[in-house]
């Protein structure tokens, strides 16, 4: 019986520590070495937001906030009326959010939850190959920004503050 709640006690531990994440990677993200940005992968998925096909060629030149989310995740919902706001402010300057949903229960809790917000970004289903294009995504939520050329130069873990992604997005469309 002590060996249980050994075990139990080591188990909760452990779960924990994984759970915990610096702070860099709340406020800064995780950056990779310069000349070591991976590009974005391709994809062409159909947009639950407004039921067209975005090919990820149409997003060529622009800067993008790529979220990684589901439909059962508090801090994932958490973060939707800041990218809405980040949306609305920067969409003409060449910016665009982009979120792949991982629900894996096909796309109606997620058509709920686009008209239950307002979503105004385009809302994508994931594939596999999307997510293991993005170098894999092994928790949620998780939000990448790419440049103008396509190259993910920034990953986010967990849920990010609104003027950390704002600062981070303005640097990138003052660069050009």
């Amino acid at each position: 019986m002590k060996f249980r709640y050994f075990f139990l006690v080591i188990g909760l531990l452990v779960m924990l520590m994984a759970c915990k994440q610096p702070e860099s990677d709340t406020r800064g993200g995780y950056s990779p070495p310069i000349g070591e940005h991976m590009q974005m992968v391709h994809f062409k998925l159909a947009s639950l937001t407004d039921n067209t096909l975005l090919d990820s060629k149409q997003l060529e030149g622009q800067v993008l906030l790529v979220a990684f989310f589901a439909t059962w995740c508090p801090p994932c919902i958490q973060e939707i009326p800041a990218l809405i706001a980040m949306q609305d402010s920067y969409k003409a300057k060449g910016f665009s959010v982009v979120a792949f949903s991982l629900d894996e229960g096909g796309p109606e809790p997620v058509h709920n939850l686009i008209k239950k917000y307002g979503i105004n970004y385009p809302v994508l289903l994931a594939d596999l190959d999307v997510a293991k294009g993005f170098g894999g995504v092994t928790g949620i939520p998780v939000t990448f920004l790419v440049n103008r050329k396509g190259e993910i130069v920034k990953k986010y873990l967990g849920i990010v503050e609104h003027d950390v992604l704002e600062e981070e997005v303005k640097k990138m469309l003052a660069a050009g």
